[in-house]
Protein backbone atom coordinates (compact mmCIF):
# COMPACT_ATOMS: atom_id res chain seq x y z
CA UNK A 1 0.00 0.00 0.00
CA UNK A 2 1.20 3.33 -0.81
CA UNK A 3 1.14 5.34 2.39
CA UNK A 4 1.79 8.59 0.74
CA UNK A 5 -1.24 8.62 -1.03
CA UNK A 6 -4.12 8.99 0.83
CA UNK A 7 -6.16 7.47 -2.07
CA UNK A 8 -5.10 4.03 -1.39
CA UNK A 9 -5.52 3.42 2.04
CA UNK A 10 -9.47 2.53 1.68
CA UNK A 11 -9.80 1.73 -2.45
CA UNK A 12 -7.01 1.96 -4.51
CA UNK A 13 -7.27 4.65 -6.83
CA UNK A 14 -7.17 5.63 -9.84
CA UNK A 15 -9.41 2.33 -11.22
CA UNK A 16 -8.25 1.58 -14.96
CA UNK A 17 -10.33 -0.54 -16.56
CA UNK A 18 -9.48 -3.54 -18.84
CA UNK A 19 -7.36 -2.62 -22.61
CA UNK A 20 -9.73 -1.90 -25.41
CA UNK A 21 -9.44 -1.57 -29.26
CA UNK A 22 -9.70 1.92 -30.31
CA UNK A 23 -12.25 2.21 -33.49
CA UNK A 24 -9.90 1.60 -37.16
CA UNK A 25 -8.53 4.63 -39.10
CA UNK A 26 -11.05 3.35 -42.05
CA UNK A 27 -14.61 3.49 -40.02
CA UNK A 28 -13.49 6.90 -38.85
CA UNK A 29 -13.02 8.52 -42.08
CA UNK A 30 -15.71 7.06 -43.26
CA UNK A 31 -17.96 8.32 -40.75
CA UNK A 32 -16.56 11.93 -40.72
CA UNK A 33 -19.37 12.48 -43.15
CA UNK A 34 -22.52 11.31 -41.16
CA UNK A 35 -24.31 14.29 -38.74
CA UNK A 36 -25.13 13.56 -35.35
CA UNK A 37 -28.39 13.59 -36.65
CA UNK A 38 -28.45 10.72 -39.22
CA UNK A 39 -26.21 8.73 -36.93
CA UNK A 40 -28.67 8.92 -33.69
CA UNK A 41 -31.58 8.30 -36.44
CA UNK A 42 -30.07 4.72 -37.82
CA UNK A 43 -29.04 3.72 -34.95
CA UNK A 44 -32.28 4.22 -33.34
CA UNK A 45 -33.55 2.42 -37.10
CA UNK A 46 -31.21 -0.49 -36.17
CA UNK A 47 -32.56 -0.80 -32.45
CA UNK A 48 -30.25 0.90 -30.43
CA UNK A 49 -32.30 4.02 -29.02
CA UNK A 50 -30.37 5.29 -25.91
CA UNK A 51 -27.20 6.85 -28.12
CA UNK A 52 -28.03 10.98 -27.78
CA UNK A 53 -26.06 12.25 -24.96
CA UNK A 54 -28.63 14.56 -22.61
CA UNK A 55 -27.20 17.96 -21.56
CA UNK A 56 -23.94 18.78 -23.09
CA UNK A 57 -23.86 21.10 -26.54
CA UNK A 58 -21.12 22.35 -28.38
CA UNK A 59 -19.11 25.25 -26.38
CA UNK A 60 -18.65 26.57 -29.73
CA UNK A 61 -20.79 26.57 -32.54
CA UNK A 62 -19.35 25.36 -35.61
CA UNK A 63 -17.79 22.12 -33.60
CA UNK A 64 -17.89 18.82 -35.21
CA UNK A 65 -15.61 15.64 -33.85
CA UNK A 66 -15.80 12.14 -34.78
CA UNK A 67 -13.58 9.70 -33.19
CA UNK A 68 -12.80 6.50 -31.36
CA UNK A 69 -13.71 6.96 -27.26
CA UNK A 70 -12.05 7.21 -24.32
CA UNK A 71 -13.55 7.52 -21.03
CA UNK A 72 -13.23 8.55 -18.07
CA UNK A 73 -15.53 8.39 -14.85
CA UNK A 74 -16.12 10.75 -11.93
CA UNK A 75 -17.59 9.56 -8.64
CA UNK A 76 -19.52 10.96 -5.91
CA UNK A 77 -16.93 11.62 -2.87
CA UNK A 78 -16.57 10.28 0.20
CA UNK A 79 -14.23 12.12 2.88
CA UNK A 80 -12.63 8.43 3.88
CA UNK A 81 -12.05 7.42 0.05
CA UNK A 82 -11.38 10.60 -2.00
CA UNK A 83 -12.00 14.12 -1.57
CA UNK A 84 -10.85 17.72 -2.79
CA UNK A 85 -9.78 18.61 0.33
CA UNK A 86 -5.64 18.66 -0.60
CA UNK A 87 -6.99 21.20 -2.90
CA UNK A 88 -5.65 20.66 -6.83
CA UNK A 89 -2.64 19.04 -5.64
CA UNK A 90 -4.48 15.63 -5.02
CA UNK A 91 -5.92 15.50 -8.64
CA UNK A 92 -2.52 14.84 -9.95
CA UNK A 93 -2.62 11.36 -8.47
CA UNK A 94 -6.21 10.51 -10.30
CA UNK A 95 -7.69 9.17 -13.40
CA UNK A 96 -7.97 12.62 -14.44
CA UNK A 97 -4.24 12.78 -15.01
CA UNK A 98 -3.83 9.18 -15.65
CA UNK A 99 -6.17 9.31 -18.68
CA UNK A 100 -4.78 12.20 -20.37
CA UNK A 101 -1.17 9.76 -20.30
CA UNK A 102 -3.05 7.58 -22.62
CA UNK A 103 -4.41 9.88 -25.12
CA UNK A 104 -4.00 8.67 -28.88
CA UNK A 105 -4.58 10.85 -31.97
CA UNK A 106 -7.65 11.08 -32.75
CA UNK A 107 -9.30 10.52 -29.18
CA UNK A 108 -12.44 11.79 -28.14
CA UNK A 109 -12.88 11.90 -24.33
CA UNK A 110 -16.22 11.19 -22.45
CA UNK A 111 -16.30 11.51 -19.15
CA UNK A 112 -19.30 10.58 -16.22
CA UNK A 113 -19.94 14.06 -14.10
CA UNK A 114 -22.93 13.13 -13.54
CA UNK A 115 -24.71 16.84 -14.75
CA UNK A 116 -23.12 18.50 -11.59
CA UNK A 117 -23.05 21.98 -12.08
CA UNK A 118 -20.52 22.65 -9.69
CA UNK A 119 -17.37 20.30 -11.03
CA UNK A 120 -15.08 21.81 -13.55
CA UNK A 121 -13.69 18.31 -14.82
CA UNK A 122 -11.20 20.53 -17.44
CA UNK A 123 -9.60 23.83 -17.52
CA UNK A 124 -6.74 25.48 -19.76
CA UNK A 125 -3.81 23.08 -18.29
CA UNK A 126 -5.25 19.76 -19.03
CA UNK A 127 -7.06 20.79 -22.03
CA UNK A 128 -4.09 22.15 -23.89
CA UNK A 129 -2.65 19.15 -22.70
CA UNK A 130 -5.12 16.77 -24.75
CA UNK A 131 -4.83 18.84 -27.26
CA UNK A 132 -0.56 18.43 -27.75
CA UNK A 133 -0.97 14.50 -27.39
CA UNK A 134 -3.05 14.10 -30.18
CA UNK A 135 -6.99 14.31 -28.72
CA UNK A 136 -10.06 15.21 -31.31
CA UNK A 137 -12.57 16.17 -28.71
CA UNK A 138 -14.10 15.66 -25.14
CA UNK A 139 -18.05 15.24 -24.54
CA UNK A 140 -18.66 15.83 -20.47
CA UNK A 141 -21.87 15.76 -19.17
CA UNK A 142 -20.22 18.55 -16.71
CA UNK A 143 -18.78 21.81 -17.18
CA UNK A 144 -15.19 22.95 -17.96
CA UNK A 145 -13.34 26.32 -16.03
CA UNK A 146 -11.27 28.73 -18.04
CA UNK A 147 -13.55 29.43 -20.79
CA UNK A 148 -12.08 32.14 -22.37
CA UNK A 149 -8.54 30.28 -22.69
CA UNK A 150 -10.35 26.89 -23.78
CA UNK A 151 -11.82 28.56 -26.49
CA UNK A 152 -8.79 29.76 -27.45
CA UNK A 153 -7.13 26.18 -27.99
CA UNK A 154 -9.83 25.18 -30.88
CA UNK A 155 -10.88 21.57 -29.35
CA UNK A 156 -14.02 20.68 -29.73
CA UNK A 157 -16.18 20.24 -26.24
CA UNK A 158 -19.52 19.27 -25.49
CA UNK A 159 -20.28 20.35 -21.82
CA UNK A 160 -23.10 21.59 -19.85
CA UNK A 161 -21.75 24.74 -19.25
CA UNK A 162 -18.90 26.70 -17.02
CA UNK A 163 -18.01 26.78 -13.36
CA UNK A 164 -15.34 28.88 -11.79
CA UNK A 165 -14.44 25.24 -9.65
CA UNK A 166 -12.14 22.79 -10.37
CA UNK A 167 -12.39 18.99 -10.88
CA UNK A 168 -12.55 18.63 -6.98
CA UNK A 169 -13.59 21.05 -5.41
CA UNK A 170 -16.86 20.05 -4.54
CA UNK A 171 -19.41 17.07 -5.16
CA UNK A 172 -17.25 14.78 -7.65
CA UNK A 173 -13.48 12.89 -7.66
CA UNK A 174 -11.78 11.75 -10.77
CA UNK A 175 -12.64 8.06 -9.92
CA UNK A 176 -11.83 5.45 -13.15
CA UNK A 177 -10.71 5.43 -16.36
CA UNK A 178 -10.95 3.22 -19.16
CA UNK A 179 -14.38 1.63 -17.87
CA UNK A 180 -17.82 2.12 -18.71
CA UNK A 181 -19.55 5.59 -18.19
CA UNK A 182 -22.66 6.77 -18.28
CA UNK A 183 -22.68 10.35 -20.09
CA UNK A 184 -25.69 11.72 -20.25
CA UNK A 185 -28.00 9.27 -19.95
CA UNK A 186 -26.04 6.81 -22.39
CA UNK A 187 -23.75 4.30 -22.13
CA UNK A 188 -20.52 4.62 -23.53
CA UNK A 189 -18.03 2.16 -23.58
CA UNK A 190 -13.99 2.19 -24.45
CA UNK A 191 -13.90 2.16 -28.16
CA UNK A 192 -17.27 3.00 -29.29
CA UNK A 193 -17.69 5.90 -31.88
CA UNK A 194 -18.23 9.43 -31.11
CA UNK A 195 -20.22 11.81 -33.59
CA UNK A 196 -20.79 15.62 -32.32
CA UNK A 197 -21.80 18.38 -33.59
CA UNK A 198 -24.21 21.22 -33.38
CA UNK A 199 -27.13 18.56 -32.72
CA UNK A 200 -25.40 17.22 -29.72
CA UNK A 201 -22.90 13.90 -29.03
CA UNK A 202 -24.03 10.49 -29.88
CA UNK A 203 -22.17 7.20 -29.12
CA UNK A 204 -22.46 4.54 -32.09
CA UNK A 205 -21.61 1.19 -30.31
CA UNK A 206 -18.36 -0.50 -31.84
CA UNK A 207 -19.98 -2.93 -33.09
CA UNK A 208 -22.59 -1.20 -34.50
CA UNK A 209 -20.54 1.11 -36.83
CA UNK A 210 -20.14 -0.44 -40.03
CA UNK A 211 -23.78 -1.23 -40.86
CA UNK A 212 -23.81 2.23 -39.69
CA UNK A 213 -21.96 3.71 -41.91
CA UNK A 214 -23.28 1.62 -44.71
CA UNK A 215 -26.94 2.48 -43.92
CA UNK A 216 -25.77 6.42 -43.32
CA UNK A 217 -23.66 6.88 -46.66
CA UNK A 218 -26.68 6.15 -48.71
CA UNK A 219 -28.97 7.97 -46.68
CA UNK A 220 -26.35 11.43 -46.61
CA UNK A 221 -26.39 11.28 -50.84
CA UNK A 222 -30.33 10.68 -51.18
CA UNK A 223 -30.62 13.48 -48.61
CA UNK A 224 -28.33 15.87 -51.14
CA UNK A 225 -29.92 14.20 -53.89
CA UNK A 226 -33.31 15.49 -51.96
CA UNK A 227 -32.21 18.78 -51.25
CA UNK A 228 -31.52 19.71 -54.69
CA UNK A 229 -34.85 18.28 -55.72
CA UNK A 230 -36.47 20.98 -53.20
CA UNK A 231 -34.37 23.72 -54.41
CA UNK A 232 -35.71 23.41 -57.83
CA UNK A 233 -39.37 23.49 -56.44
CA UNK A 234 -40.35 19.80 -56.07
CA UNK A 235 -42.89 18.64 -53.50
CA UNK A 236 -41.33 17.59 -49.97
CA UNK A 237 -43.91 14.80 -49.89
CA UNK A 238 -42.43 13.91 -52.87
CA UNK A 239 -38.70 13.40 -51.81
CA UNK A 240 -38.87 13.80 -48.30
CA UNK A 241 -38.56 10.65 -47.70
CA UNK A 242 -38.35 9.41 -50.73
CA UNK A 243 -41.21 7.50 -52.35
CA UNK A 244 -41.08 4.31 -54.50
CA UNK A 245 -40.30 6.64 -57.97
CA UNK A 246 -38.29 9.21 -56.56
CA UNK A 247 -36.58 6.56 -55.28
CA UNK A 248 -35.78 5.29 -58.68
CA UNK A 249 -35.51 8.76 -59.89
CA UNK A 250 -32.98 9.40 -56.91
CA UNK A 251 -30.49 5.45 -58.10
CA UNK A 252 -30.50 6.75 -61.75
CA UNK A 253 -29.24 10.18 -60.64
CA UNK A 254 -26.77 8.56 -58.04
CA UNK A 255 -24.90 6.28 -60.95
CA UNK A 256 -24.91 9.51 -63.29
CA UNK A 257 -23.05 10.87 -60.67
CA UNK A 258 -20.42 7.96 -60.17
CA UNK A 259 -19.87 8.38 -63.72
CA UNK A 260 -18.57 12.01 -63.56
CA UNK A 261 -15.04 12.72 -64.11
CA UNK A 262 -13.66 13.23 -60.61
CA UNK A 263 -12.84 16.98 -60.37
Amino acid sequence: MDTENPMSRVWPLPVRGEPFQRADADSIRRMEAIGAATACAKLHSMGVTRTAVQGPTALETGSRVVGSALTLQFMPQREDVASGLGQEYVERDTALWAVLETVQPGDVLVVQAWGSNFTGCFGDMLVRYFKRRGGAGIVVDGRIRDAARVRELGVPIWCTGTTPHYASQTDLFPWAYDVPVAAGGVLCLPGDVVVADDDGAVIVPAGKAQELIQDAEDHEDWESFSRMRLEQGARLSDYYPLSPNSRAEYEQWRDNQAKLPAR
